[in-house]
C-alpha cells in the first residue's frame, strides 16, 4: 500500500506548488522510492481544454488523451514517470462524477452532501494511481489556502490523515517569507496566517517550504517554527533561482529528502542525482547562446507554451547551448516587414493554436525562413501554416487554406478531423493522445529520431487534407512522415532546404530535460550552424571591407 505526500500553498497564487509537487518526486525516485504525482485544481470546469490559455496556460496532453494541467508536464519532466487521467482531477470532474451517481440513483434516495459525499469522491481519486507499483503518491492541492473552493480538497487530505495515520501520510506547505524593504527585514507572520488556516481546518503541516528570494537565517527558521508547531530541520528555504531545474538540488542541500524518507519511515538508499547535476551544469555553462523566434498568438503569456519554452531549453542542453526566445506577436508581422522583425533569428517556430488571428502573420513567417534557408520548425498549427504557404507559393494554389480560417476556400489544404473521421470510422471532435507515425528512409525526420516508427501526442482539430498530397509532393513538399493507420499527414519537409520541417503532433510535450526530444535537439542544432554561418559570412565581408 503507498504512502501519500499531499502538497498545499498559502500566502499567495502562484508559488511553484507543481514544480514543488515535481522536485519532490524526482528527489524520491533518485532514492530508490517508486513515485506518481497528480494534481487536483478546484475550479469547476471539467477539464482545462476548453479554457482561455490566458487564464490557465498550457492545456498538457497525456498519451491516453487526456488534456490536464500544465503541471503534469512538471511531473513527466522532472520524474520521467508517464503520467494518465487519473493524474489530474478538477472540482468540476468530481461533481460530474456524483451528479451522475446520484441521478442513477447510487446513493439510494439519500440526501447528497459535501461531507461525506464529495470529500469521498476525491478521496477514490487520490487511490485511483495508488498500486503495488508505486510507494509513494505526491498530491498536489491546487489553489490557495484559505479559498472556500480548496476547502472539500483539504477536507479530504484530512480524512485521509485520520484514516491512515501519521508515517503514512505527510503534509508539505509552500509558503511565503518576503523581503520587506523599507525595512530591510523578512516577514515571517504571512508564513504563519497561512498555517494558522491549515490547522483551523485540522491539518498540521509536517513540513514548511518559505519561498523567499533570500538565505533563511537559523533564528527565522527556528522562529518559524517556533509560531508554526513544524520542527525547526522541517523548516526548508526554498529560494529563487535562476533555473527551476536547479530547485531539486537545493532542496537536496536543504535535506529535504532526507527528512521526507524519516518521516514517511521509508528505507534511506543513497542518493544519486548525478544526471540531474551534470545538466544543471549544462544549463549554467553553455558555451553559446542562439536566438529563436517564436511566432505565436500568445506571446505575451508564456505560460501558454509552458512545454514548448522547456523543449527548446532541452534542445540546447543536447547541444550545450542557451537559447534565448524572442516572443513575437504574429499580428506583428502582417504589419511590418517579416525581415525587421525576423531577420537576425538563427531559427523560426510557429507553435500550435486554435483560432483565426495572427494566421496571415505566421503564413509570412513561414515564407522568410523558406525563401531565406532560416531553420523553420512548425508545430500543429505551425505546420498547417507551412503547409498553406507552400500550397499558395509553390503549387499555384493561390486561394489555399484551412476551413477553420476559411470555411468555402477553394483548395481546403486542411480540413476538419471529423470531415476525415468519417471516412477513417473514428469519431470525436478532436485528435487527442498518442498515435504512430511512419518515418520516410533519409528524411531530416528519420535522422533526427535514428528510428523509422515513432508514436506522438496530438491536440488538435484540423489535419491535412490528403487529396492535395499529389499537387503538393508536384511542387516538391516531401510527406516524412505518416500516421500507418488512417494514412494521415504527420510530418512535412522541404527540399534543397537546410532545415525546414512541420509536424502534426506536438514534440515538446515528450521532452524532458535528460532526455531531450530529437526534432528540439535536431532544430537547435541546424538553428546554431546557421547562426555560424552567418557570423562567418558577415567576418568575411568586413575582412574584405578592410582590405578594400
Amino acid at each position: 500500500m503507498p504512502k501519500y505526500i499531499f502538497v498545499t500553498g498559502g500566502v499567495v497564487s502562484s508559488l511553484g506548488k507543481g514544480i514543488t509537487a515535481a522536485s519532490i518526486g524526482l528527489l524520491l525516485k533518485a532514492r530508490g522510492v517508486r513515485v506518481i504525482n497528480q494534481k487536483f485544481d478546484p475550479y469547476l470546469n471539467v477539464d482545462p481544454g476548453t479554457m482561455n490559455p490566458y487564464q490557465h496556460g498550457e492545456v498538457y496532453v497525456t498519451d491516453d488523451g487526456s488534456e490536464t494541467d500544465l503541471d503534469l508536464g512538471h511531473y513527466e519532466r522532472f520524474t520521467g514517470v508517464i503520467t494518465s487521467r487519473n493524474c489530474n482531477f478538477t472540482a468540476g470532474k468530481i461533481y460530474d462524477s456524483i451528479i451522475k451517481k446520484e441521478r442513477r440513483g447510487d446513493y439510494l434516495g439519500g440526501t447528497v452532501q459535501v461531507v461525506p459525499h464529495v470529500t469521498n469522491e476525491i478521496c477514490d481519486s487520490i487511490r485511483t494511481i495508488a498500486s503495488p507499483e508505486v510507494d509513494v503518491v505526491i498530491s498536489e492541492i491546487g489553489g490557495t489556502v484559505g479559498d472556500i473552493e480548496s476547502l472539500p480538497f483539504l477536507e479530504a487530505t484530512r480524512q485521509m490523515r485520520l484514516c491512515l495515520g501519521v508515517g503514512k501520510t505527510l503534509f508539505v506547505h509552500l509558503t511565503l517569507v518576503p523581503f520587506v524593504g523599507v525595512s530591510g527585514e523578512l516577514k515571517t507572520k504571512p508564513t504563519q496566517h497561512s498555517v494558522k488556516e491549515l490547522r483551523a481546518i485540522g491539518i498540521q503541516p509536517d513540513i514548511l517550504l518559505c519561498r523567499t528570494g533570500r538565505e533563511l537565517s537559523d533564528d527565522i527558521k527556528s522562529k518559524i517554527a517556533l509560531f508554526t508547531n513544524v520542527p525547526v530541520d522541517a523548516v526548508i528555504n526554498a529560494k529563487d533561482v535562476d533555473s527551476i531545474y536547479e530547485i531539486p538540488l537545493n532542496f537536496a542541500k536543504e535535506g529535504l529528502d532526507t527528512t521526507i524518507l524519516r518521516m514517511l519511515r521509508l528505507p534511506r538508499r543513497k542518493k544519486n542525482l548525478a544526471s540531474w547535476e551534470a545538466m544543471v551544469d549544462r544549463v549554467k555553462h553553455p558555451k553559446d547562446e542562439v536566438e529563436i523566434g517564436l511566432v505565436g498568438k500568445y506571446a505575451g503569456l508564456h505560460d501558454s507554451y509552458m512545454s514548448l519554452n522547456q523543449a527548446l531549453i532541452h534542445g540546447g542542453l543536447a547541444n550545450r547551448l542557451k537559447v534565448k526566445i524572442d516572443w513575437i506577436e504574429a499580428e506583428a508581422l502582417e504589419k511590418d516587414e517579416p525581415a525587421k522583425i525576423l531577420g537576425a533569428k538563427d531559427g523560426i517556430l510557429v507553435p500550435g493554436g486554435f483560432g483565426k488571428r495572427g494566421i496571415e502573420g505566421k503564413i509570412r513567417a513561414v515564407t522568410y525562413a523558406r525563401e531565406n534557408k532560416v531553420p523553420f520548425f512548425g508545430i500543429c498549427l505551425g505546420m498547417q501554416c507551412a503547409s498553406i504557404e507552400y500550397a499558395r507559393s509553390l503549387a499555384s494554389l493561390k486561394k489555399a487554406n484551412s476551413t477553420e480560417f476559411a470555411p468555402d476556400a477553394p483548395h481546403k489544404v486542411i480540413v476538419r478531423w471529423r470531415e476525415l473521421a468519417r471516412d477513417c470510422d473514428l469519431g470525436g471532435t478532436m485528435r487527442l493522445g498518442q498515435y504512430g507515425c511512419i518515418l520516410k528512409k533519409g528524411s531530416l525526420a528519420h535522422k533526427a529520431y535514428h528510428a523509422l516508427k515513432i508514436s506522438e501526442r496530438h491536440r488538435h482539430r484540423y489535419e491535412f487534407n490528403p487529396s492535395y498530397k499529389d499537387a503538393l509532393a508536384d511542387a516538391g513538399m516531401i510527406f516524412s512522415g505518416v500516421n500507418p493507420d488512417y494514412d494521415l499527414v504527420e510530418i512535412i519537409e522541404a527540399p534543397g532546404h537546410p532545415w525546414f520541417l512541420g509536424c502534426q503532433f506536438h514534440p515538446e510535450f515528450k521532452s524532458k530535460p535528460l532526455a531531450p526530444h530529437p526534432l528540439f535537439k535536431a532544430f537547435i542544432g541546424a538553428s546554431y550552424a546557421h547562426r555560424r554561418r552567418n557570423n562567418r559570412d558577415r567576418g568575411g565581408r568586413l575582412d574584405l571591407a578592410k582590405k578594400q
